[in-house]
């Protein structure tokens, strides 16, 4: 691992989230580094910058100068930059795991394959558990179906007294469930 992801890719560019002398060692990209731009001596690393990215667009959604502006089209030009800077450094976040995992995919591949295998497991396991709920819900309808059919061939008794047509009546109601 002493070579940087920059070289993996023939013709890609070494772009400004991987600068060597970060936290992974000598050659190495550090960890999630990111541009040495116009943010002057301090070392951010991309989630410091998707962070500030994230904040300065909560921040122009509910900027007193935004609230009182006028120009409409200014905000929505402020807004729109903002929102773009963050998509900008979230694609590099992005790309930055994607690298790692496709370099941990050609350096360990069985590790790959176990994830793998857990995913698949774990996706099995759910759809196990939402097949035995819809088999419960067949099965109490299917009851409920049962006991109007058996209602329906019963012999049809005339009332006799005031309440006995209510009772009739109220027998065919079937008894309410249980809500899933």
């Amino acid at each position: 691992m002493a070579s940087s992801m920059s070289g993996m890719f023939l013709g890609q560019q070494q772009s400004g989230p991987h600068p060597s002398g970060g936290s992974g060692g000598p050659g190495q990209p550090g960890m999630l580094s990111g541009p040495a731009g116009p943010r002057g001596a301090t070392n951010n690393t991309l989630v410091d910058d998707l962070e500030a990215a994230f904040e300065a667009c909560f921040a122009s959604l509910v900027s007193q100068d935004y609230v009182n502006g006028t120009d409409q089209e200014e905000i929505r030009t402020g807004v729109d930059q903002c929102i773009q800077k963050f998509l900008d450094v979230a694609r590099q976040t992005e790309c930055f795991f994607l690298q790692k995992r496709l370099q941990l995919s050609v350096q360990k591949p069985e590790q790959v394959e176990k994830e793998d295998i857990s995913e698949l497991r774990n996706e099995l396991q759910r759809k196990e558990l939402l097949i035995q709920k819809h088999l419960t819900k067949i099965h109490n309808w299917q009851q409920v179906l049962e006991d109007i059919n058996v209602q329906h061939k019963r012999p049809t008794e005339l009332p006799q007294g005031p309440l006995a047509f209510l009772e009739q009546a109220s027998a065919n109601i079937p008894a309410p469930m249980k809500p899933n």
